[in-house]
C-alpha cells in the first residue's frame, strides 16, 4: 500500500521508521509545515536501508493535487495539527485517497470537516493510535457496563515540560463519563505517556494500564488501521470500530488462528 505522512516531528519520524520497515506499506513521501529537510530523504535521514522514494516536501512546493498526481497513494496518514486537513483533504476526498488521522486534538471545526469527508471516502480518526491504549478504552468501557457502581479514578503520567493535560485522558474521561477535573496528573522526568484507569470495587480493585515506551508504538497502530480499512465502505471510523469485532472470540476463529501473520504484530527493529 503506498502511503503519504502528513508531518515529521517526533512521532512523524518515529511512525515514518515503522512505515519503511513494514512489508505492507510502501512510503512514497512526507510533507512538512517547514521548508527544513525539504527534499531529503527519509531512510537516508533516519538512516534506515530502503528503496522507498520517502522523500520530504514543505506544504508550499506543491499543492495536494499536483503531489498526488506527483507522487500517488492509496492512504494518507496525518499527525500534523488542526489545520493539516486544509491541505489535503478535498482532493484526498475527491480521489478517494484513504485518510488515518492520528491527530491529537482538532478545533470543532475541523473535526466536523474531517467526519463529512466520510460521505466521499473511507476516513479515521483516532486521538491516540496505539493499538494498546484503544484496547484499554474499549475494556474499560465495557468493565463500567458490567458494574457501573464502582469508582472510576483516570490517572496521566507525561514528561514534567507537558503542561496540559492529555487529549488522550480527556478522551477516556469523556467515553467513561467522568469530569475532566477528576483527571489525575504526574509530571516526571521522560515519561512519553502512562494511562491508567482505576476501578474501585468495594471488595476488589482493578486497574487497567497503558504504558507508551517509544513513540513507534503509534506507528504499529497505523498499521493494525490500514489493514483493517482495506475493503471498507466510505464512512468515518474509530479505533473503536476496527477493535470490537475481535472482541468475539470463539474457538476455531480463523482470525484467531492467523493472529501471528497479523501484519502490525511487525516491530520497527525489523
Amino acid at each position: 500500500m503506498r502511503v503519504g505522512l502528513i508531518g515529521f516531528g517526533k512521532t512523524g519520524r518515529a511512525v515514518a521508521s515503522v512505515l519503511l520497515c513494514s512489508k505492507m506499506t510502501k512510503l512514497q513521501w512526507v510533507v512538512r509545515q517547514s521548508t527544513v529537510l525539504e527534499h531529503r530523504s527519509v531512510p537516508e535521514f533516519l538512516g534506515i536501508e530502503s528503496d522507498e522514494p520517502g522523500l520530504i516536501y514543505s506544504k508550499a512546493e506543491f499543492s495536494a493535487a499536483e503531489l498526488f498526481d506527483k507522487l500517488p497513494v492509496d492512504a494518507i496518514i496525518d499527525f500534523s495539527g488542526d489545520s493539516g486537513v486544509e491541505y489535503y483533504a478535498e482532493e484526498a476526498a475527491r480521489r478517494g485517497i484513504t485518510i488515518v488521522s492520528a491527530v491529537s486534538q482538532y478545533s470543532p471545526g475541523s473535526l466536523d470537516k474531517l467526519k463529512k469527508l466520510g460521505a466521499r471516502t473511507v476516513v479515521m480518526h483516532s486521538p491516540n493510535i496505539t493499538v494498546g491504549i484503544n484496547f484499554l478504552l474499549l475494556a474499560a468501557k465495557i468493565l463500567k457496563k458490567i458494574a457501573p457502581y464502582t469508582d472510576v479514578e483516570i490517572i496521566e503520567e507525561h514528561f514534567k515540560t507537558k503542561p496540559e493535560v492529555s487529549g488522550t485522558a480527556r478522551v477516556i474521561a469523556a467515553q467513561l463519563d467522568i469530569p475532566e477535573d477528576q483527571i489525575k496528573t504526574v509530571r516526571a522526568g521522560g515519561i512519553i505517556g502512562t494511562h491508567e484507569i482505576l476501578f474501585g470495587f468495594p471488595y476488589q480493585t482493578v486497574r487497567l494500564k497503558h504504558e507508551s515506551i517509544m513513540r513507534e508504538a503509534f506507528g504499529n497502530g497505523i498499521l493494525f488501521a490500514v489493514d483493517q480499512l482495506r475493503g471498507k465502505r466510505p464512512g468515518f471510523y474509530s479505533m473503536e470500530d476496527l477493535l470490537l469485532p475481535f472482541f468475539t472470540l470463539k474457538d476455531g476463529d480463523p482470525d484467531l488462528l492467523k493472529a501471528d501473520e497479523r501484519p502490525w504484530r511487525q516491530l520497527a527493529t525489523e
